[in-house]
């Protein structure tokens, strides 16, 4: 095997890799070093992980079953917080899995096919997510400052277009980064120091010139990240003049309490992002970027249903419902 370390790819060309790579006949592998330096903790986050990623299947399922079912739910709001919910659920999904494999198996490899397809999918999840949490935000402008049109303006078509540009630019993205990723050099087996296969950490395991692909992502994420928030700052900012001129305290909490979720929801994922991306790219910060991973792609899913069905007492009056019924049905 070609284990490559930072003294090697000084010394080793771009032609050198390139032709072991492809004499190798598609076996490159990439080896997932996750927290393998604490081995004493292995079980414990095994189990904390499990926990998670159950509780961010039953949660958001559940929030997708709960709003399908119940006519009160059949909202534009509620329409976006479905899908809203899938794509969460999809994301954990194409990530948590193998991190959980990594934990109680010592061979922590994973196929050069493998992990570039973890990364497409991860990567369509979170762009769409990006701009549905934009989408979300002019769904509450459009309630809040123009509750009269609400219903017209924000037709079924609307809402399934908006939905329709998220996933389709997701996927767009996702594969002009992996159609660039796919042009990079590698040998036989690369160390990945991640539980998953990121952007970042692929392009860093590369023999290869990275400055094509890092200006790549430099400029397509500051795009996403700039419109989506430009998007979600200006509806937020008619929300608050809209609400702020209303004569009656209880028509204001009521406005605020409705946009209290997504306020939420926004801080935690955008904040989440802005810290890992942030973090300098050093040796040392590479513990700040897992667990800046570990809360984007683990914690985050997890909590979107928690947040929405917490602090939104239509979801909260729905399950209740539910449970009584179901208590009534098993008590007759």
């Amino acid at each position: 095997m070609c284990y490559v370390t930072e003294l090697d790819k000084s010394t080793m060309t771009e032609k050198e890799c390139k032709w072991n790579q492809e004499n190798q006949s598609g076996g490159v592998t990439f080896v997932l070093l996750g927290f393998s330096e604490y081995p004493e903790l292995q079980v414990p986050l095994f189990l904390v992980f499990l926990t998670v990623y159950t509780v961010t299947v039953l949660g958001n399922l559940g929030m997708i079953v709960i709003i399908k079912i119940h006519p009160k739910l059949h909202t534009p709001m509620y329409f976006f917080l479905s899908h809203l919910s899938f794509v969460d659920f999809c994301y954990a999904t194409a990530v948590i899995p193998k991190l959980l494999e990594n934990l109680v198996v010592e061979d922590r490899t994973i196929s050069f096919t493998g992990c570039i397809m973890q990364f497409f999918f991860a990567c369509i999840l979170v762009v769409t997510e990006t701009f549905m949490l934009a989408v979300m935000a002019y769904d509450r402008f459009v309630a809040v400052c123009n509750p009269l049109l609400y219903t017209v303006v924000m037709s079924q078509k609307l809402c399934s277009s908006l939905v329709g540009a998220s996933c389709s630019w997701g996927i767009a993205c996702s594969l002009i980064y992996t159609y660039f990723l796919l042009t990079l050099s590698f040998c036989e087996s690369n160390f990945i120091n991640n539980f998953g296969c990121e952007h970042t950490a692929i392009v860093a395991a590369s023999c290869s010139d990275p400055y094509i692909n890092q200006k790549i992502i430099l400029v397509s994420a500051t795009f996403n990240e700039i419109s989506s928030l430009m998007i979600i700052l200006t509806s937020y900012v008619f929300i608050f003049i809209t609400v702020m001129k209303m004569p009656s305290t209880e028509g204001r909490h009521k406005a605020f309490s409705t946009c209290a979720s997504h306020l939420t929801t926004i801080t935690i994922f955008h904040g989440s992002i802005l810290f890992l991306y942030c973090v300098p790219n050093s040796k040392s910060s590479w513990l700040r970027v897992k667990v800046a991973s570990v809360f984007y792609t683990v914690v985050i899913p997890m909590l979107n249903p928690l947040i929405y069905s917490l602090r939104n007492k239509d979801v909260k009056d729905t399950v209740n419902k539910l449970i009584n019924t179901k208590f009534l049905c098993n008590k007759m």
